[in-house]
């Protein structure tokens, strides 16, 4: 009678256990997560070690706030992994909601994508979370290794052609500056049409291609800071912050000296009625208040309506009267 009564025991158990698998999962990974130890791999060669006044990096990627979930987000990117899992501890009983909201806000997810080098900006990021509060974040990079290595030579190239050590920064950037823009073109077609047959949406565009949308021109001179050493990021306005038709902005932010400055070359190298190629200086290495100045004429430029609450390091600079 035994051995019939051990067998029926067991068969009822595991019965129970598969009814209640996902309870049982639940529990269980609830214990785990809250003694778990995570370990941080090293970032990349081109992770920034250094904060910005909106995002700074992770120091534990434990979060206890929304504002701690930015930071684990910006961490992984900026460290250019490529996969992270992370747990939300019991105390935080609104992280797993957070964490839904901000992976489905492009807005959000763009500014965050701004303060990271441009090898570890993402083209698409993906987010899967458990009930238990384990969180796993999925990220496929923009360049691939054969773009990054061909932009990586275009770059050596220039800085050796055009920085000088005696020279001061706005010297040698103002070279730097001009060298692209005279050897690239607005890519229109990708601008109105989305088609185009050049990767003109990042460096490689700019640097191997001679084409450029802002966001190629703003990734190359990116590039080209960090290698430097500046500490810079780019800048975004997007189609819904504009009030006329238009597809958004981004442009360069470098620090100076103790100076933030605004760097914009899509501006400067013009789409012009006639045809011909303009190279302007308007938006070189100008403050908030002289790329105000800069926008005003005949038609009231928003693409430069930058959100000073992300953008931090603008916000004390005075606005035109």
């Amino acid at each position: 009678m035994r051995k019939f009564i051990i067998p029926l025991i067991c068969y009822g158990l595991i019965l129970i256990i598969l009814l209640n698998i996902d309870t049982i999962s639940s529990f269980l990974a609830k214990i785990v997560s809250s003694n778990q130890v995570l370990t941080i791999a090293k970032g990349n060669a081109y992770t920034k070690d250094y904060d910005f006044s909106y995002i700074k990096n992770s120091k534990d990627y434990i979060p206890y706030s929304y504002n701690d979930l930015l930071e684990i987000i910006y961490g992984v990117i900026n460290q250019g992994w490529q996969e992270f899992t992370f747990y939300c501890p019991k105390e935080y009983t609104e992280c797993t909601e957070d964490i839904s909201q901000i992976t489905k806000n492009e807005l959000i997810l763009t500014h965050l994508n701004n303060f990271v080098h441009p090898y570890n900006s993402f083209d698409s990021l993906k987010t899967s979370i458990t009930e238990s509060g384990e969180i796993t974040i999925r990220v496929v990079y923009l360049y691939n290794e054969e773009e990054i290595n061909a932009i990586n030579k275009y770059v050596d190239e220039t800085i050796n052609k055009f920085y000088k050590q005696d020279a001061d920064d706005y010297e040698n950037l103002k070279k730097i500056h001009d060298y692209i823009i005279n050897n690239t073109k607005y890519d229109i077609e990708r601008n109105d049409n989305n088609t185009s047959p050049y990767k003109s949406y990042n460096a490689y565009g700019p640097a191997l291609e001679g084409y450029a949308t802002c966001n190629g021109y703003a990734d190359l001179m990116a590039i080209i800071l960090s290698k430097l050493n500046y500490e810079n990021y780019k800048i975004a306005t997007t189609k819904d912050e504009i009030s006329y038709e238009s597809n958004g902005h981004v442009w360069n932010a470098v620090k100076i000296g103790d100076e933030w400055k605004h760097l914009d070359l899509t501006w400067d190298d013009p789409v012009s009625s006639d045809g011909k190629d303009y190279l302007y200086h308007k938006y070189f290495l100008v403050s908030t208040e002289e790329l105000r100045k800069a926008d005003q004429g005949s038609v009231n430029v928003e693409e430069h309506n930058f959100d000073a609450a992300i953008y931090q390091e603008f916000n004390t600079i005075p606005e035109d009267n």
